[in-house]
């Protein structure tokens, strides 16, 4: 018996458009980088709110995708400068074809290919990090859209058992890199929660807050150093 080919999902219609507006930016998505959703840009516009009073920001947007956290928050507060840090070669390209696009003077952001931490400046500190990583659990693949299945890249959703593995090294690592005073706004998805806490408990950070998105569920965090 001949096996019946499975129907190819339709193309998200953010790729068919080209491009999505996120907190007032311009974000071309060109080569077909992770879609910016609403629950980040929700608290995007949180952290951009409250960062507005800071008299110079030092930012890092890390898992930048098309860079629009980064772009949004030098769209937003014009006191700021961002390093955009990512693995993927393709989100490399987006990033400065979005930073170009919306016209940022060179001076203000900084672009790295880079695994994390690896490939930054040893030295280098900033007043905020803002990372939307990959965290879907492998073991949760049936949950997940067929059409983000087979359109979006899966560096930018799927990280390890339970989805941690991403989160974990990053808070093991983000310390390092913060000022005196530095903060994080992380996402990660609502099951998360409690083994969140625990590596920021492990990983002694000061303190920290766990918020609810638009939709009501618990979807961020602010982690002071």
């Amino acid at each position: 018996m001949e096996k019946k080919k499975q129907a190819k999902s339709e193309l998200p219609k953010e790729y068919k458009k080209g491009s999505v507006d996120f907190l007032g930016c311009f974000i071309d998505l060109s080569y077909r980088v992770f879609i910016p959703r609403p629950e980040t840009e929700y608290w995007t516009e949180l952290a951009v709110r409250e960062l507005k009073g800071h008299p110079f920001l030092a930012a890092l947007d890390m898992f930048s995708g098309s860079g629009c956290v980064g772009i949004a928050v030098l769209k937003n507060i014009k006191n700021s400068a961002v390093d955009f840090c990512e693995a993927d070669p393709r989100a490399v390209k987006q990033i400065k074809k979005n930073l170009k696009i919306n016209k940022f003077g060179q001076k203000r952001y900084r672009v790295y290919r880079s695994d994390m931490f690896k490939d930054l400046p040893p030295a280098a500190l900033y007043d905020v990090i803002l990372a939307n990583p990959p965290y879907v659990d492998y073991n949760r693949i049936g949950e997940v859209q067929p059409s983000v299945l087979e359109h979006e890249p899966h560096l930018a959703l799927f990280s390890g058992k339970n989805g941690m593995e991403a989160i974990e090294e990053f808070l093991a690592g983000a310390k390092n890199h913060l000022t005196e005073k530095g903060i994080i706004y992380l996402e990660f998805d609502a099951a998360q929660v409690v083994p969140i806490e625990s590596v920021l408990k492990k990983e002694k950070y000061s303190s920290w807050k766990i918020f609810r998105d638009q939709f009501g569920r618990e979807r961020f965090a602010r982690i002071e150093k």
